[in-house]
């Protein structure tokens, strides 16, 4: 049995055994100095423990020092400052925001900046012309267009290849005579420069010369090649060798720091819930990470604690959903476009030209998911109705970012009728009252009131909390704020049943599990990368529904394994760019014993506590671990991924490394490291 196995598996067991109970409730008692914890359905929430459950389904999981934090402001002046996210001071936030630049663009101005897929061929098929601008932003263009070209002629000579029979030379078997050599010395003189200089060198590389050159770094010269720029300038770096790649990793790295770093944690945590909720696949096009940056920033996040009629309209207008649900390509078959299109085609001889008709959906989940849902009783004809009222809203030149246009000429004409309410002609007006419609129906308090409980109080949530929810909605005209209050001052929520007895999704574990550990983040490619193997990558759900809130979608022996892995890793500093201290200074040896480790740990990580029985198996197991030594395993993630390899626990080969060239840890540290490890995999952990 792997050594590892062996030192979760105990761990693992309890996290199986506490996640098939959705009712477990823990309420925290005093135990001498320390916190037990034990199943309850009678006891009343302590003080403390109501600002736990507050901390856990009002943000993304306590840091260190926050509940004696709220302990001290008051709990209701607390939860007043998280509705209202523009008093709150977000200043440090920023500073972390201020690395990823092309975040505060517009979508035209990203395109522009870092070009997408369709305008790279446009100019590389000779339809457009690399627009005017500095040397740098003209070798972006460049290299972009000779990477196409290059898999083109590639493409073409396989071919040739084919039906030759022959092997013909690749184009790149070798740099031209005019190119310098990729030699150790180069890139050493290269790296030494300062960071201005480093970049021109970049930007002057024809574009073979330039991916040969990053393909022979080695080590941490990436990180040389890196060091000392602005952020400007390493997202040039970046875009020299793929934007694309550039707009989508800072789209998920701004994304996580918000969740991890902002101080407006209701905010976020409501952001999550409404880009769940009107859900986007970042795959969708080419074109979908640019609209996606606005998307989140101008579109869901300022209005994720306003009114959801307001939310609704700009969702309806953004480009980003636009595309998603091909809303931007309906026209109505009456329309001025589809019979101008029918006159075309007749005179080039089609007497029977197809009919141009309306796409239906996002008619269909206009009001399937997004407001009155499916059980509102609305028929077929309904959504053809619903499609046609949306017709015309479209995008002015999506391919070049740009914004919403309605289209009067594609507009379908006349009167509509939808579950039994007519909506006269008006073009975009007719669209306006039509989505005024659903979002004042009593399905859509219902719908959204329901989804709010299950996200912040149980998979199950009461009925009468539900109905209590829709009353308030209906009565403040759709204010979120007030629904959210509404929850907060319920019994419901309160009470000992609904207590730590949520299972995290991987979003919420990993966020919290960086946010527990005060972890320094400088990179987030590896949360990124974990998000995509615990099957929760950030928008990546290619269906309109949303990932479940519901703990069945989460928990299985698989998921169990990847989340224990995760835990071990950063707490261990395995994740490059990414680095967690757990050790108390001043301390001696005699003093931090496992035991005494352990119970500052547990106070630092798990708010609340841990039962005994978890307590007993992760000093059990750290114990079983420093008698035989943990050896990771060397089988690559590739190979883990091919061979379904989730039965053998193993820390995956990318997650080794250690970051930052960091120190090899004193025993203390690495003590700490596996106590905390494990603490972080514990079956408390895993809820909220």
């Amino acid at each position: 049995m792997h050594s590892l196995y062996r030192l979760t598996s105990a761990l693992l067991s309890l996290s199986l055994c506490c996640a098939a109970l959705p009712e477990y409730a823990l309420a925290a008692a005093p135990s001498g100095d320390r916190t037990t914890l034990q199943a309850t359905d009678k006891a009343p929430l302590t003080p403390d423990q109501r600002i736990l459950q507050a901390l856990n389904r009002f943000t993304f999981s306590p840091r260190p020092g926050d509940l004696e934090a709220v302990r001290a402001m008051g709990l209701d002046h607390w939860f007043q400052q998280q509705l209202h996210p523009n008093r709150i001071d977000n200043s440090a936030l920023e500073v972390r925001l201020a690395e990823f630049p092309a975040m505060r663009l517009s979508t035209q101005e990203l395109v522009a900046r870092l070009p997408d897929g369709p305008i790279v061929r446009q100019i590389a098929n000779g339809k457009a012309a690399i627009p005017p601008g500095d040397s740098i932003e003209h070798q972006i263009y460049a290299n972009q267009v000779e990477r196409v070209q290059f898999r083109r002629e590639e493409q073409k000579q396989k071919q040739q290849e084919a039906a030759a029979q022959t092997a013909a030379t690749s184009m790149m078997a070798a740099p031209s005579a005019e190119q310098p050599q990729i030699t150790p010395t180069f890139i050493q003189s290269t790296l030494a420069q300062p960071p201005g200089q480093r970049l021109q060198t970049l930007a002057s590389m024809p574009q073979p010369q330039f991916d040969a050159f990053l393909k022979a770094l080695r080590g941490r010269q990436r990180e040389d090649l890196l060091d000392g720029m602005s952020p400007e300038m390493k997202e040039t770096v970046g875009a020299l060798e793929s934007p694309q790649k550039v707009v989508v990793d800072e789209l998920l790295s701004t994304r996580l720091t918000r969740d991890i770093y902002s101080e407006a944690q209701l905010q976020e945590v409501m952001t999550d819930f409404w880009l769940n909720h009107f859900n986007i696949y970042l795959r969708k096009d080419e074109e979908m990470p640019y609209d996606l940056v606005s998307y989140e920033r101008d579109t869901i996040r300022p209005n994720a604690l306003g009114k959801f009629e307001d939310l609704l309209e700009a969702v309806a207008h953004s480009p980003a959903m636009l595309l998603y649900l091909d809303n931007w390509t309906s026209i109505g078959p009456d329309s001025d476009s589809a019979e101008k299109a029918a006159l075309r085609a007749m005179r080039r001889g089609n007497l029977h030209p197809d009919p141009q008709s309306i796409n239906e959906n996002y008619g269909r989940e206009l009001m399937e998911l997004h407001t009155v849902g499916v059980n509102a009783g609305y028929t077929q004809d309904d959504v053809i109705q619903a499609s046609r009222i949306l017709t015309g809203w479209t995008i002015d030149k999506p391919q070049d970012g740009g914004s919403f246009q309605f289209d009067d000429n594609r507009h379908e004409p006349g009167p509509e009728k939808v579950m039994g309410k007519k909506f006269k002609a008006g073009g975009e007006k007719q669209g306006e009252q039509f989505l005024h419609f659903l979002a004042t129906r009593p399905a859509t308090a219902r719908f959204l009131s329901r989804e709010l409980a299950i996200r912040f109080v149980s998979d199950n949530p009461p009925q009468s909390l539900i109905d209590r929810m829709t009353k308030s909605y209906l009565k403040s005209g759709g204010d979120i704020s007030k629904v959210l209050e509404t929850l907060y001052r319920s019994p419901e929520f309160w009470s000992p049943q609904s207590y730590r007895a949520k299972i995290k999704t991987p979003l919420e574990y990993v966020v919290s599990a960086a946010r527990a550990s005060n972890a320094d983040i400088t990179n987030m490619q590896p949360l990124i990368y974990t998000l995509d193997r615990m099957g929760m990558p950030l928008y990546g759900c290619i269906p309109p529904t949303g990932y479940k809130w519901e703990a069945d979608d989460w928990v299985s022996t698989g998921a169990l394994v990847d989340r224990m892995n995760f835990a071990l890793a950063l707490a261990g500093n395995h994740l490059n760019g990414i680095t967690t201290a757990w050790t108390a200074q001043p301390e001696t040896p005699t003093e931090a014993t496992p035991t005494t480790e352990e119970a500052r740990l547990e106070a630092q990580l798990v708010a609340g506590g841990v039962s005994e029985t978890t307590r007993s198996a992760v000093l059990e197991q750290f114990t079983a671990q420093t008698r035989q030594p943990y050896q990771p395993e060397r089988n690559t993630m590739g190979e883990r991924m091919r061979t379904g390899g989730k039965s053998v626990i193993a820390i995956p080969t990318v997650f080794r490394p250690q970051p930052n060239h960091l120190p090899p840890p004193r025993p203390i540290e690495k003590q700490d490291q596996l106590l905390a490890g494990l603490l972080l995999g514990s079956p408390e952990f895993q809820r909220r």
